[in-house]
């Protein structure tokens, strides 16, 4: 194998974006399709409630600022969201066209209107009238620039704190270039910071801020701050050169770091919307043969049928049914994974069925490179230290995103748990201005509580 990094070739492959920009009248063509319903199925059925034939009709009348607006005000995260959204299943899917002909294609529109601002840095908010209230935000991803934005708007001083280099989560790290381009995730955290949100990146709460000092310096504390990286398969060989952590792989080769010589064998191991992005991404890097292996059936993939189409488009193949035994290495690098087959038993103690090794079926795949894709780590101590009531990492929060503490607020992946919504970007978005919101009353009530103290001893 020859040395590979990120070549002119695959650096563009990785930059050509999947969403084909629509033409201006392909763009008024699609927007005077739609019927401007009065009780919107399309708005109703996406989790931020964007105001959807509005939007459409603003485009109509070439209200393109207006058009993203709407779209923005409802959606912090809605240019992002126009990429990586299931629409099938959301607004496209609930659109009363597609019963007997194509839906309009809402995310397409969506594109165009956000780019359009975002391609003439227009600022489409401002902040509310300072309210004296200081709010901490930690984690910069999806729900927390979503709480920040809507913190900002009503006036109360904001502070965000970010473990990474830069805002956006995994908008920004953790979604492949060509389906989400890093540029408008940062986009969107600058839209956020333009509107006097300060931000301290490079900071993980509970390393370079204490905790105490969140507690004594500010009014109210919003957590926000997703996941860990890839558990560990926990099987012999995972330490060898070319095993890789999905999200690392996804995050170097996004910032434009080289991956080095990842071959033409590649394994993905899971099948999540990570674990596809890992596959594509691979293909995109030139390599011959991935193949992304599950232990379950296609049925169970947790990856959106679109993203699973999107693989297949691009060569990337599928083993059901089978499980990573030991990674085999030669020297120390990465050679071959042994595999199990499994089968599916039904539990009463699992939503899902349950995995089950089949002795005797192990089979051996050579491979270049290993990527695993397994799901993500929770983050525990900085809730142990708050003493807030979590499941296993996942914060237990009332429909108000309001957590055992008084004061403290949970949004986005740490108060994801499986069954109860999806962990989209959209959900994300919806839960940091739910907890915003609920921000906003509890100063507001705090405020009244001071001032009935006042007036009782006055």
């Amino acid at each position: 194998m020859s040395e590979f990094a990120l070549s002119d070739q695959p650096q563009h492959r990785l930059e050509q974006n999947v969403h084909k920009p629509l033409t201006k009248v392909e763009v008024l063509t699609e927007a005077h399709r739609c019927l401007y319903c009065y009780d919107a199925p399309c708005a109703a059925a996406c989790p931020t409630h964007i105001d959807v034939p509005s939007f459409i009709r603003k485009i109509t009348t070439d209200n393109v600022t207006g058009s993203a607006r709407v779209i923005m005000d409802a959606n912090p995260l809605g240019a992002s969201c126009a990429r990586v959204c299931p629409t099938e299943d959301l607004c496209e899917g609930a659109c009363v066209l597609g019963k007997d002909a194509a839906p309009i294609r809402i995310s397409d529109l969506q594109r165009y209107s956000t780019d359009w601002v975002r391609e003439r840095n227009i600022d489409l908010f401002s902040p509310g009238p300072a309210t004296g209230k200081r709010v901490a935000v930690v984690g910069g991803g999806p729900a927390g620039l979503a709480a920040a934005r809507e913190l900002a708007r009503f006036g109360h001083a904001v502070t965000i704190y970010e473990a990474k280099e830069q805002l956006g989560g995994l908008n920004t790290y953790g979604i492949v270039p060509f389906r989400l381009p890093r540029a408008v995730a940062l986009w969107e955290a600058e839209q956020v910071v333009k509107l006097g949100v300060a931000v301290q990146t490079n900071v993980l709460v509970g390393r370079d801020v204490s905790i105490g000092d969140l507690v004594d310096n500010f009014d109210a504390l919003v957590l926000a701050f997703g996941m860990g990286n890839v558990p560990p398969l926990q099987i012999p060989g995972e330490d060898l050169q070319g095993v890789w952590d999905a999200l690392d792989f996804i995050s170097q080769v996004k910032s434009g770091q080289s991956v080095g010589d990842i071959g033409d064998r590649v394994v993905v191991i899971g099948a999540g919307n990570t674990a596809i992005d890992a596959a594509t991404c691979s293909k995109r890097l030139n390599a011959e043969n991935v193949a992304i292996y599950y232990r379950r059936t296609a049925r169970e993939m947790t990856a959106y049928p679109f993203e699973y189409d999107f693989a297949k488009q691009e060569g990337v193949e599928f083993r059901w049914l089978c499980a990573p035994v030991r990674i085999l290495g030669e020297g120390n690098r990465v050679r071959a994974v042994e595999f199990v087959k499994t089968r599916l038993e039904l539990s009463d103690n699992s939503e899902r069925p349950i995995p089950v090794s089949m002795p005797g079926t192990e089979f051996t795949v050579e491979v270049d490179t290993v990527i695993r894709s397994t799901g993500q780590s929770r983050l525990t101590s900085l809730l142990d230290a708050l003493h807030i009531i979590h499941d296993g990492g996942s914060v237990r929060v009332d429909q108000q995103m309001r957590t055992n503490q008084p004061g403290v607020f949970a949004a986005g992946d740490c108060a994801f748990r499986r069954g109860v919504g999806d962990a989209m970007v959209v959900e994300a978005a919806e839960q940091g201005k739910i907890a915003a919101a609920a921000v906003h009353q509890h100063l507001l009530a705090a405020d009244e509580s001071e001032k009935w103290r006042g007036e009782s001893h006055g």
